[in-house]
């Protein structure tokens, strides 16, 4: 198992490099700059800004340099936010981001396998259809449309829910973005589960377990472990998912995670704040990808061989 996680950690490394590189070069290529104002300000104090902030270097020097302080941890200071470094306000942010994704994650798993489960004992049946009809409008309905409804039926309407605000991660408030989150994974958790249990039930040995009268819960263990494969693999690409997703639910909902950050820095040609969010959304799915990577080796350790 050291030697898959080694040969996994050798290709991340280059991976975040190249990411961290792109991002670097597509943001300073964007249009307008952190100190760009409505009323402009003196060329002498202008220029005093870039020169603070390093920004009158040449784009290969400033590459570098932040290259440099990227590999001893430092992100850099905020342009938008005066006072405070990028770190201070992931530091600020991350939990929120983290209890949303961590709540729309368990979400997904637990409800998209039961529902995969019941749409595959049920196969061909209306349940079956049901689930398979309302998983493809789950995905094909993106965040920022599934967010209003939700706020106006649940806020507006019924007044059972606040409609954003975070309040200390409240319950109450946490209900309407950690559901906008998960549906899509939940949609895709089902189908993925529902797959792998009719492929289990189609073989040869479960037709000997269920012929020797095996109780239901040996049963039901042999199917859902024989099933968990393709559910596991795809927890690296739903992290990436609800982190991607966070971005519009924070926005909409106006909680301060990391995702409203992103967007605040993208409005306001924040470079450090927009690279700081890309580095470590990149770090978290390479993470999680990893993790789901070792789970599925472990559960069929053939595919240590592949890694």
């Amino acid at each position: 198992m050291i030697p898959y996680v080694l040969r996994r950690l050798a290709q991340a490394v280059p991976t975040l490099f190249l990411v961290v590189t792109l991002s670097f070069f597509l943001v300073r290529l964007a249009p307008g700059g952190p100190f760009d104002l409505e009323r402009p300000l003196p060329a002498a104090a202008m220029e005093n800004l870039r020169r603070v902030y390093g920004l009158d270097q040449p784009l290969l020097v400033q590459y570098g340099r932040y290259l440099a302080a990227l590999a001893r941890g430092d992100l850099g200071p905020s342009f938008s936010v005066r006072d405070l470094s990028v770190a201070e306000l992931f530091a600020r942010g991350l939990p929120v981001s983290m209890t949303l994704g961590g709540l729309a994650l368990v979400v997904s798993l637990v409800l998209g396998t039961l529902l995969g489960g019941l749409a595959a004992l049920r196969r061909g049946s209306w349940l079956d259809h049901a689930v398979t009809t309302l998983g493809t409008f789950a995905l094909t309905v993106p965040g920022f449309v599934v967010a209003p409804l939700l706020q106006i039926a649940f806020g507006l309407s019924l007044r059972w829910l606040p409609v954003g605000g975070w309040d200390d991660g409240a319950p109450r408030h946490l209900v309407l973005p950690v559901v906008t989150l998960a549906l899509p994974q939940v949609a895709v958790v089902a189908r993925l589960a529902r797959a792998g249990l009719v492929e289990v039930f189609d073989r040869p040995h479960w037709r000997t377990l269920r012929a020797l009268g095996l109780p239901p819960r040996v049963l039901a263990l042999h199917a859902l472990r024989g099933a968990a494969l393709p559910v596991v693999s795809y927890l690296g690409p739903a992290a990436a998912g609800l982190l991607t997703g966070s971005v519009v639910v924070e926005t909409v909902f106006g909680l301060p995670g990391v995702g409203r950050y992103f967007v605040d820095g993208a409005i306001n040609r924040d470079y450090t704040l927009v690279l700081g969010t890309v580095v470590l959304i990149a770090v978290f799915v390479l993470v999680l990808n990893l993790l789901s990577d070792l789970a599925c080796a472990l559960i069929d350790p053939r595919l240590r061989d592949f890694g």
